[in-house]
């Protein structure tokens, strides 16, 4: 069975690519190499024995993405990866963030409904919530004015799925809200490996680990919480990919409950920066540099999630533990760096 993957290249995208070979589906990938590189091929085929089919473009070209579907009429599974993700450069550029975030997505369900229907797993977030009322965050928790064009996006893209499986009911989709996904898979073949400085805090605390940043910066330690710093909840990557498949085959076996669907996806459990530093800390056995700053504009103060619906109703449930990323997270730093 063919299964799109858009961003396949990129840190979750690989991952999932990872675990749909080896559970035997045929994967197409498009990716336009924007955040990754053409060497995640080499590391995924090392992975699975099998390097899936690429196909380079921009899916912004609405007359590629229809070629692309010309010449794959036998895809039947589409999970939507390619997106721009900073939020910081969401607020500086947020035409470009529509025009990629959701552009994209229309021009891909134009050619789902041309189709006759297919199955589409969407990438979305937990910034959907946007800083909730009450932990953990339940998918029945309300959905907040968007802190950025970012996160707007995510909660636009999930409105434009909804419209699109309520008046197409063929088509049939899940989207997946993550948490804070990080580490890499236990090969060190495969991981996160952002181009330029990076957003998220994982990959600055391993480059600061390794010497390639000088300190981290901690935004603030003056949140209402038990040490004063942000509380998330961190996800391994291969569990975040695992369950990708979970909700991919729930569509193709029809299991799903109505035609649209949206799951939380995290460990349930919150864990502030500091604990965070601690955690690398304890399996690198190494003292980071770090010092706490001013607050960021943006940031909730706390979020992790209610993982009840996802271990109950997909069958999925994260397995790794916090410091079991994060020593993965670190292997994968100093393969990197050689």
């Amino acid at each position: 069975m063919k299964i799109l993957v858009t961003g396949g290249l990129g840190f979750i995208g690989s991952h999932t690519v990872v675990e749909l070979q080896n559970e035997g589906f045929e994967v197409v990938i498009i990716d336009n190499l924007s955040n990754s590189t053409k060497d995640v091929l080499d590391g995924i085929e090392s992975i699975t024995g099998k390097r899936p089919i690429f196909e380079e473009f921009d899916l912004r070209e609405k007359s590629k993405v229809q070629a692309f579907f010309q010449k794959y009429p036998d895809v039947e599974g589409v999970i939507h990866f390619a997106a721009s993700k900073a939020v910081g450069e969401s607020v500086e550029k947020p035409l470009l963030y529509y025009e990629n975030n959701l552009g994209v997505l229309v021009y891909i369900l134009q050619e789902l409904k041309k189709k006759g229907g297919a199955s589409f797993i969407f990438s979305s977030s937990c910034t959907v919530y946007g800083q909730a009322d009450q932990m953990p965050i339940t998918e029945s928790a309300p959905v907040k004015p968007a802190e950025s064009p970012y996160g707007n996006t995510k909660q636009v893209g999930e409105q434009i799925i909804k419209d699109t499986c309520r008046a197409n009911p063929e088509i049939k989709s899940i989207a997946l809200r993550y948490f804070n996904p990080i580490g890499a898979h236990p090969s060190g073949k495969i991981g996160e490996l952002p181009i330029g400085v990076p957003q998220n805090l994982v990959p600055f605390i391993t480059q600061t680990g390794i010497g390639l940043r000088e300190q981290l910066s901690v935004f603030g330690d003056d949140y209402p919480t038990e040490d004063g710093t942000c509380i998330r909840d961190y996800i391994h990557v291969v569990d975040l990919a695992k369950a990708h498949v979970a909700a991919l085959q729930r569509l193709l076996k029809s299991e799903n409950e109505g035609n649209y669907e949206v799951f939380n996806l995290g460990t349930g459990k919150g864990s502030s920066v500091l604990e965070v530093i601690q955690s690398f800390e304890r399996v690198s056995g190494k003292k980071l540099n770090y010092k706490i700053v001013d607050r960021r504009p943006g940031d909730v103060i706390q979020a992790y999630a209610d993982t009840k619906k996802a271990n109950e109703v997909l069958g999925w449930k994260a397995k790794s533990s916090l410091d079991v990323a994060m020593k993965s997270a670190w292997e994968w730093e100093k393969i990197v760096r050689g």
